[in-house]
C-alpha cells in the first residue's frame, strides 16, 4: 500500500471557464493556468503520482510546454493513471478537499465523482469530495483564488 497527497492552487480572474473535477460550473470567475487550471484533478493527479514515486505533475506536464496550452485536466489525469498503472500499482480511493468562497460546490459533487471515477477505473463509493471556506479570510476568502488537497491510496498490482 502506497499513500500520496497533492495540493494545488489558482488564481481566480475574470474571463476564464471555472472547471472543477472535470465538470464546467457556472460562475462569474474562473481559474487561471497554463491547462484548464482544474485545482482539483491538479491535486489529484500529485497524490497519485507522489504515492508511486513519480515525481510531481510538473515534471509529467510542464507549463512550459505548448502541448499542454489549454490543456483539459481530464486528459492529464488519465496519463496519470496510466503512469500510475505502468508503475504496478491500482487506486483504491481518493479523498479530497476544495477551499473557496464561492460558488457553492455542494450541487455538482456527483457529478466530479462520476467524471473522476470514469477516467480512474474506480467506483463514485472510492471518491470523498468535501468543501469548505475560510470563512471571507486569505486570498481565498476574498475569492481571489482557490486550492484543492487530495489524498490518495494505492495498492501493488
Amino acid at each position: 500500500m502506497r499513500i500520496g497527497y497533492g495540493i494545488d492552487f489558482h488564481q481566480l480572474v475574470e474571463g476564464r471557464d471555472l472547471v472543477i473535477g472535470g465538470v464546467k460550473i457556472p460562475h462569474h470567475k474562473g481559474a487561471l493556468g497554463h491547462s484548464d487550471a482544474d485545482v482539483l484533478l491538479h491535486a489529484i493527479c500529485d497524490a497519485l503520482l507522489g504515492a508511486a514515486c513519480l515525481g510531481d505533475i510538473g515534471v509529467h506536464f510542464p507549463d512550459t510546454s505548448g502541448e499542454f496550452k489549454d490543456i483539459d485536466s481530464k486528459i492529464l489525469l488519465q496519463r496519470t493513471k496510466d503512469l500510475v498503472t505502468r508503475e504496478g500499482y491500482a487506486i483504491i480511493n481518493i479523498d479530497a478537499s476544495l477551499c473557496l468562497e464561492a460558488p457553492k460546490i455542494k450541487p455538482h459533487i456527483a457529478a466530479m465523482q462520476e467524471t473522476i471515477a470514469g477516467i480512474l477505473g474506480i467506483t463514485t463509493r472510492d471518491i470523498s469530495i468535501k468543501a469548505t471556506t475560510t470563512e471571507k479570510m486569505g486570498f481565498v476568502g476574498r475569492e481571489e483564488g482557490l486550492t484543492a488537497h487530495a489524498v490518495c491510496l494505492l495498492r501493488s498490482i
